[in-house]
């Protein structure tokens, strides 16, 4: 499915000043193109990039909205999961809980499991926290692995969300 919006939904939504009009100038203007002629949010993928077309989810008119922008979610954070599984090899429930969320957003869980996966993951998360407070050392290495890993992610990311988009599997 390919998700749209339009100029008229992404102002009402608030989006920023400058995203709006990097992608007004790339569309020829308001005017000319139309505020409400739908935008396929592939063409704000090319013209703002990752961060504007994610942002740009929430005025999607489409009901597969929810569902792309939840599954993206899980990538983003199963590309991190191994600077969280480095540390604590042993605690699967950040795992579980990117699972239970990729479950949900295609039927496959309750809101109960999710929130409930949602809880065990923060758990993990807390106890992980403390244990890098606990080493300052490992505390900075952790910070500029999750840089560099953010850094790397980018392109990998922007593909997937364009193959969601598509209506590919990532």
């Amino acid at each position: 499915m390919i998700l749209s919006t339009t100029f008229a939904k992404l102002k009402e939504f608030g989006a920023c000043e400058s995203g709006y009009k990097k992608l007004a100038t790339h569309l020829g203007g308001i005017t000319k193109y139309g505020r409400d002629k739908p935008i396929n949010l592939l063409t704000i993928l090319d013209s703002n990039g990752v961060k504007d077309c994610v942002w740009a989810l929430r005025a999607a008119v489409e009901p597969d909205r929810d569902k792309i922008a939840r599954l993206f979610a899980c990538d983003c954070a199963e590309s991190v999961l191994p600077i969280f599984e480095s540390e604590k090899p042993d605690d699967p429930r950040p795992r579980k809980a990117i699972q239970t969320a990729r479950d949900y957003a295609v039927g496959l869980a309750t809101q109960e499991q999710l929130a409930a996966a949602w809880a065990a993951a923060q758990d993990a998360a807390r106890a992980a926290a403390w244990a890098a407070a606990q080493d300052a050392a490992r505390d900075a290495a952790g910070a500029a692995a999750r840089a560099a890993a953010g850094a790397a992610a980018g392109a990998a990311q922007s593909e997937n969300l364009r193959k969601y988009l598509t209506g590919e599997k990532p």
